[in-house]
């Protein structure tokens, strides 16, 4: 999997993707993290990437020669999509996340300033994305988001896995709690359950668990995910311990 992240600012990105699993990822040739300084796309002495708005107003607007230069050579003859991390983009989710790690490659302009022209986003951004309805001052830490997010999908990445099958809004819902050693600690004990071997009665306890946690917590994700029979049952079942617990 290949990124390239063009950016004013390359050395924000020089912690987060040089440690733990995505240096990892790196080191072991899963993954391909590129930055590229958009200020090398500049022709003039000073390197000047920004302008003031036509019709006036506040803040500085990236200049459309320079964003163009620097996603052309970026971009070369390849068929990656360019990116562009937006407030207006469409909401980051896990469906996107997983439809993102199908590809090969990824193309992440990070804003900054104002805007960019909008000629750029008309003619050379395949899609925007958001990270969330709130205002950062660039695209670089939705970027790092988006590139920690896909990245975990990519078989090996993670090591197991079914590690990351099992994180919440993998299957639409909240993951269930997790315990281990040790059993009781400071009067707090682990479900007998999760210490009785039965690999059946262990599964139907972590789905419900899993269930309750979405249902009190974001219910919202329960309207858009298509229930099974045994999901629409063990459902039923905490709606009526919530009765029950309120007699």
């Amino acid at each position: 999997m290949r990124f390239d992240i063009l950016t004013l600012f390359p050395e924000m990105f020089s912690g987060p993707l040089r440690t733990s699993i995505l240096g990892r990822a790196r080191e072991s040739g899963l993954l391909s993290i590129n930055l590229w300084n958009i200020r090398d796309y500049a022709l003039d002495k000073h390197r000047v990437v920004d302008d003031t708005p036509y019709g006036g107003g506040a803040g500085m607007v990236l200049k459309p020669d320079v964003l163009v230069r620097a996603i052309e050579d970026v971009k070369g003859n390849s068929t990656a999509p360019v990116i562009y991390l937006s407030p207006q983009g469409r909401p980051f989710d896990q469906l996107k996340a997983q439809e993102l790690a199908q590809m090969s490659r990824i193309i992440l302009l990070c804003g900054h300033y104002e805007e960019i022209d909008e000629r750029v986003r008309v003619g050379w951004i395949d899609e925007e994305i958001s990270i969330g309805d709130y205002v950062l001052t660039g695209g670089e830490l939705p970027a790092m988001v988006i590139v920690d997010a896909v990245s975990r999908l990519i078989p090996g990445v993670l090591g197991h896995d079914d590690s990351a099958q099992q994180d919440s809004f993998q299957d639409g819902l909240l993951e269930h709690p997790h315990y281990t050693r040790p059993a009781e600690f400071r009067g707090m004990t682990v479900p007998d359950v999760l210490l009785s071997g039965h690999h059946e009665m262990i599964k139907r306890w972590r789905l419900k668990e899993s269930l309750r946690r979405t249902l009190i917590r974001r219910p919202d994700l329960l309207e858009k995910k298509s229930l099974s029979a045994e999901e629409q049952m063990i459902l039923e079942e905490l709606r009526n311990e919530e009765l029950n617990e309120r007699r």
